[in-house]
């Protein structure tokens, strides 16, 4: 009977190798799949913000814009975007402003708390530009500048531009008649350029 309960209260004691938990393969496999959603991981974050700067630089073409037509109307002279043809290109706003230092009337670039100049960052740029020029003088200017006018009547020239960088494309319109911006994801070619009402969304 002592015999019996001696072996049933015996322990079995595992060897310091069977104590591993876990082996060198093992660990080398779970490096390597972290390493693989690692990299992949890194891969959609570096495409989503290629993708967000293109988004933000057609957003702030257009809010350019927008605040064109409105100051243009609102101090009635003419408000312009230009649109930069140096290696970083960008846009600015411009306007004819009273040179307090020398009394003269000057072309100033617009650089408030609203609107700023814009240079793009990354492949960001303008993929295409379309301007239609509103008069025979403006014809010359628009496509050596490319300019846009917007008027103190509230029109503009009609203008439909791409900005992208080859895989992502944002497409900014303006009506001549309206001198409305609107946006849309995609391509230049799906728009119609002057002929789009773009206040409607």
């Amino acid at each position: 009977m002592q015999n019996t309960q001696q072996n049933s209260t015996v322990k079995v004691h595992a060897s310091p190798r069977q104590r591993c938990a876990f082996t060198l393969i093992e660990l080398l496999v779970v490096v390597a799949i972290i390493a693989a959603v690692g990299s992949v991981g890194m891969g959609l974050y570096a495409g989503t913000f290629k993708r967000l700067q293109v988004e933000r630089t057609a957003r702030d073409f257009l809010l350019t814009a927008r605040y064109a037509r409105i100051m243009a109307i609102e101090k009635q002279r003419e408000y312009k975007i230009l649109i930069g043809n140096d290696q970083q290109g960008g846009f600015y706003l411009t306007t004819m402003q009273l040179n307090d230092s020398t009394g003269q009337v000057e072309q100033t670039i617009v650089n408030d708390y609203y609107c700023k100049p814009v240079q793009f960052e990354g492949a960001v740029e303008f993929e295409d530009v379309q301007i239609v020029p509103t008069g025979s003088e403006q014809a010359e200017e628009a496509q050596a500048e490319q300019t846009i006018t917007f008027s103190p009547d509230g029109t503009a020239q009609a203008v439909v531009v791409q900005i992208g960088d080859g895989r992502t494309h944002y497409t900014v319109s303006i009506a001549e008649a309206t001198g409305k911006a609107k946006i849309s994801y995609g391509e230049l070619e799906n728009a119609e350029i002057a002929t789009i009402d773009l206040d409607a969304q």
